[in-house]
Parts: structure tokens; C-alpha cells; sequence
């Protein structure tokens, strides 16, 4: 039977990170499924990173930072009745208030993926902004994800930790593993295509970073990780790809120069299309020691590719990945990104291109995305009966 359901995302801009990416090829999945998918955005109408894959319905622009856009909640009563479901993707901004707003009392079911926004981490690492969540909370989000159908979570870690954020917290919640279609067409002439663009690093053993550079990211503790260790073997290239997103690259390619490293590293700016995938099909090994990660697309990214991923136990699938020995995994510090760095490069030549196996089958069991669309497309059917409204 087809099901046609709505994704709910302030932007789909690609600099925005992982849920941006994931709503995409959630469509692309669905469609390729036969089921019918649109997206409606706060973003500008004729934004140019807008989808082809599906009908996009752009309100915006909504106003900076929290995203209010007067035209969203009338789009919302107008088209809502349309949809056998409603999917709202992230948390604090106005596009789940509104959701909220127009649909508590309609028959339309919504379902929220909160992406990783209720991690207790946010909270200890930005004070002042959990403050200001603190007294939008109790009339704003604690609502959104009370009368949701279900509040969906990537992983039981995710689960978890989001209980940790708010003392006062309801929700129905449900883990539904996420994923990404992964990479197709020409391994080599993808791989060659990296090269030609960045022929410094051409035979060189990359340890790859690809994601915003960002404090959360971890890039620091990477940069001195590697530093440590580049000495021991010369070949070895650190390339980071990624968008600059709060002017941190600076600060880092000066700590580079400080320790030595500038000549062994690579700074690629974003990446995207075949020269994105080039960059996974060049690598050794992917490297995230992220203080914070709900899903890490990336990482997901770097499986379907057959690269072995080391990562920080702040991941959320970091337990997937050790179960199934497609990685390794230490502390979000120097001293467990080094240990990461160590621990690859120790292991012998057989055991990389196990571990390199390992990472394919990974992806195939847990993260390919069609296998989210139809875990998805049972929930709608599993939660379908008609659920009570809540007064506001």
C-alpha cells in the first residue's frame, strides 16, 4: 500500500549537518519505494540546495536563529489533511511548534526524530542556551514530544541520554535505526577523481575527517593525536573535509603549523558528489573523535565504503560499531584519540582489511536506508489507530 507522509526540517541546507542529508535520501528512499514523500522547509523559496527528489514546499525565510516563519502554520492547515503522517525532524526551533500547533488536535499522527537535541552534552557545554531551553521547554518541546505519536531515537544510547536534559519529560519512544543509501558507480574512477583535485595526498595512507569543523567535532583532539604520531610513519596524511562553520579552522591550522604537521595535512573546504566519495574511496580509515554525535552520517557514510571508522564512545552507534568490529572506539580525549591512531596503525595488514569487511557488512545489517523506510513505514502502520488529543 502507498503511504504518503511529510517531512517537517527548518532547512535542507547541506552546511546544517547530518539531518538535512538524512531527510534527503529518506525521500529518495521512499520514492524509489513507491511511496509518495514532500518536504516542507522554513527555508527561502528558490534556495538552491533544494531537493529534486520529491516536492519541496519552501515558507520562509524564517527569522534567524529560531526560525519563525508566519507562513508555516497556515501551510500546515491547509495541506495537513494530505498525509497519512506527519515526520518532524529536530528540535527548538518554531517548525516543531508549529507542527504541534496545527496538528495536537488532528487526526493526521506526527512523529518527531529529535536528531540528538535532548544530549545532556548541549547542556553541559552551553550554559547560558540551556537556560533560555529551560523556560521554552514547559510550554514549547515538553508538549511537541508528549503528544507525538511516537518520539523516535537513532539508537538506545540516544534514548537514554535524552532523559537526562529536563526533569519534567513524556514521550513515547521508540528506537528506529537510521541510515544512508551509501556510495554506487566506479570505485577507482571516483578515488582518481579525489586525487586529480588534491594530488598532494596521492600515495599517501589518509586518515580522513569528513564533517563540519565544528568545537563538538573533536578536530583539535585529531590535529595532536596525529601530530604524535605522524613522526612514525611519513606516509601518513591527515586530509579534513568539511565546511567552516564558526571560524575554527584558523585557530586549528595554526595549531598544525605550531606542532609540525601543516605539510602532512590537507584542508579540502566541503565536499560533495563524486569528489565526496572520491575522498571515502581514498582513505584508510575515517577518524571522528566527536564530543557529541547523535547518528554521524558520516560514519555511516564511511562504512558503506569499506573504511574502518575510529571514533569516540559520544557517538551514539559507537557500541554498533565495536559489536561488529568495524572500528575502533576510545574517550572523546587526547589521550583516546591517540590511542585510536595506536591502535590502527598496530594492527597488522590481514586484520585493517578484516576490519574493512567488518565495515561493509555493518552498513548492509544496520545502516542501509531502505531497510529505516520500511522500519518507518511499519511504525505508521503499527501506531495507525487514532490516538486521544491532549489538551494544550
Amino acid at each position: 500500500m502507498t503511504v504518503r507522509y511529510l517531512h517537517v526540517i527548518p532547512s535542507l541546507n547541506p552546511d546544517g549537518g547530518g539531518p538535512a542529508e538524512g531527510v534527503r535520501q529518506l525521500a529518495v528512499a521512499a520514492s524509489r519505494l513507491d511511496h509518495e514523500v514532500e518536504i516542507v522547509t522554513l527555508d527561502r523559496p528558490g534556495s538552491t540546495w533544494l531537493t529534486d527528489v520529491c516536492p519541496v514546499h519552501c515558507v520562509g525565510p524564517g527569522y534567524p536563529k529560531y526560525g519563525y516563519a508566519p507562513g508555516f502554520v497556515p501551510w500546515m492547515q491547509r495541506n495537513a489533511a494530505r498525509f497519512d503522517a506527519v515526520v518532524v525532524n529536530g528540535l527548538w526551533q518554531f517548525h516543531s511548534l508549529g507542527s504541534w500547533r496545527t496538528l495536537r488536535n488532528s487526526s493526521v499522527p506526527y512523529y518527531v526524530f529529535t536528531h540528538g537535541m535532548l544530549d545532556p552534552w548541549f547542556k553541559r557545554q552551553y550554559p547560558l542556551k540551556h537556560l533560555k531551553k529551560r523556560l521554552y521547554w514547559p510550554w514549547a518541546e515538553y508538549r511537541v514530544l508528549r503528544d507525538a505519536r511516537a518520539v523516535l531515537f537513532t539508537s538506545e544510547e540516544e534514548r537514554l541520554l535524552a532523559r537526562q536534559s529536563f526533569r519534567r519529560y513524556q514521550a513515547n519512544e521508540v528506537v528506529l535505526s537510521y541510515g544512508i543509501q551509501g556510495f554506487g558507480g566506479n570505485a577507482a574512477a571516483q578515488r582518481e577523481l579525489f586525487l586529480e583535485r588534491f594530488p598532494q595526498v596521492r600515495g599517501k595512507r589518509i586518515v580522513l575527517f569528513l564533517g563540519r569543523v565544528h568545537p563538538k567535532k573533536g578536530c583539535d583532539l585529531l590535529i595532536e593525536a596525529f601530530a604524535s604520531l605522524a613522526r612514525l610513519d611519513t606516509s601518513l596524511h591527515l586530509v579534513v573535509a568539511g565546511p567552516d562553520q564558526t571560524g575554527m579552522q584558523a585557530q586549528l591550522m595554526e595549531l598544525a603549523k605550531r606542532l609540525g604537521v601543516s605539510d602532512a595535512m590537507t584542508w579540502t573546504g566541503m565536499l560533495s558528489g563524486e569528489v565526496k566519495t572520491g575522498a571515502f574511496r581514498a582513505a584508510e580509515v575515517f577518524a571522528l573523535p566527536s564530543h557529541q554525535e547523535n547518528f554521524g552520517i558520516a560514519v555511516a557514510e564511511a562504512l558503506s565504503c569499506g573504511v574502518p571508522v575510529l571514533i569516540s564512545n559520544k557517538i551514539n552507534i559507537w557500541r554498533e560499531i565495536g559489536n561488529d568490529q568495524a572500528g575502533l572506539v576510545a574517550d572523546d580525549t587526547l589521550q583516546g584519540t591517540q590511542q585510536l591512531l595506536r591502535g590502527w596503525l598496530a594492527l597488522s595488514a590481514e586484520r585493517r582489511q578484516q576490519m574493512a569487511r567488518n565495515a561493509v557488512e555493518c552498513f548492509q545489517r544496520r545502516f542501509q536506508i531502505d531497510r529505516v523506510v520500511t522500519n518507518l513505514l511499519s511504525l505508521f502502520a503499527l501506531q495507525g489507530a487514532p490516538r486521544e488529543s491532549k489538551a494544550a
